[in-house]
């Protein structure tokens, strides 16, 4: 299944929903359907309103918490959504695109950690800086950890802070944990991820630069508005497969930047579970970013984003994710 999550406006102030992308690519509302069913079989509203709730919460990190009932609620939803005809006036089942605003399918994870799992783009950099890769990086899956405050998604425009002139971008793939757990084995590994998105990791990189200069960060260089970008869709892991068979392409104003595959990964993301979950726990809801895919980035051909540039990431299986660049913040 492909989930996103969005927001439409009540009486009450926005409100948050999580849905689903149907074979015609409408967003099914998954808890207004579930609840539509739930009164079809005879329950009262207010009984299928509550369940409904439990079941297809509208936090997307609550429903991955849910585990395999959740799921089940959800393909339910989807399948009453495909067969129900007419929607209910007072109840709609499909998200009105001109009236919602989109998120990014997990808005609120409980943390973002970024790897640097492909070796060609450290390549590439290193060369630029007269350096070779630091040979602690083939000891172990580094990572640093971003603010999830900062997430947004597909269409968002992203302001250059007031600190930066330009921007770059960062191709990446991202995994979210579904089930939690500690001490996680590489074998065990993927058994603990829910599904993958595409990641678009901004960089401020002159104030990245510096700060990571005495050995600590990034941080500003990460962490402005609308700089960790994910979407358009959260797919499940089932209908993704084999991740690393996945085509990664990257265009920047219709040109193509980069087009290579997710097998090039040398860190693998079972590698940065096993790591990652060394005396810690993991937690539902948690984005494992791969890091920058080889190409994936302006720094990599010495130039750089300004306003007006628009990227866009496209990985077979994940969808395309759209950004463009604006001057100054809102």
């Amino acid at each position: 299944m492909k989930f996103v999550s969005f927001q439409v406006p009540t009486p009450m102030g926005a409100q948050t929903c999580i849905g689903a992308i149907d074979p015609d690519r409408r967003i099914v509302d998954l808890a207004a359907a579930y609840r539509a069913r739930l009164v079809s079989s005879g329950l009262t509203a207010e009984a299928a309103t509550r369940i409904s709730a439990a079941l297809l919460p509208g936090d997307m990190v609550a429903f991955i918490e849910g585990a395999e009932r959740a799921l089940e609620a959800a393909h339910e939803a989807l399948a009453w959504a495909a067969q129900a005809g007419a929607e209910p006036a007072d109840a709609p089942l499909f998200a009105d695109p001109d009236r919602v605003t989109m998120l990014a399918p997990v808005p609120r994870p409980p943390l973002l950690r970024d790897f640097m799992g492909f070796e060609t783009h450290l390549r590439n950099i290193y060369q630029r800086l007269g350096r070779e890769i630091p040979p602690v990086w083939y000891e172990l899956p580094v990572y640093y950890k971003g603010n999830t405050g900062s997430v947004a998604t597909h269409e968002d425009d992203v302001p250059i802070p007031t600190y930066a002139t330009e921007l770059d971008f960062e191709f990446e793939l991202a995994l979210i944990i579904g089930k939690g757990g500690r001490d996680i084995a590489r074998d065990k590994a993927l058994a603990h991820v829910f599904g993958y998105t595409i990641y678009n990791d901004f960089s401020a990189r002159a104030i990245q630069t510096r700060e990571m200069s005495v050995g600590l960060g990034p941080a500003k260089g990460k962490d402005f508005w609308r700089g960790h970008v994910l979407g358009p869709w959260l797919v499940t892991a089932d209908e993704v497969g084999d991740i690393y068979d996945a085509r990664m392409v990257a265009r920047v104003n219709g040109k193509t930047w980069c087009d290579t595959r997710a097998g090039t990964i040398h860190w693998r993301f079972e590698d940065m579970i096993a790591h990652a979950s060394l005396g810690e726990y993991l937690r539902p809801g948690e984005v494992f970013g791969s890091g920058t895919v080889g190409d994936g980035s302006a720094m990599e051909r010495g130039t750089a984003l300004h306003a007006g540039d628009v990227v866009e990431l496209e990985v077979e299986g994940l969808g395309l994710l759209r950004k463009r660049v604006v001057s100054g913040a809102p």
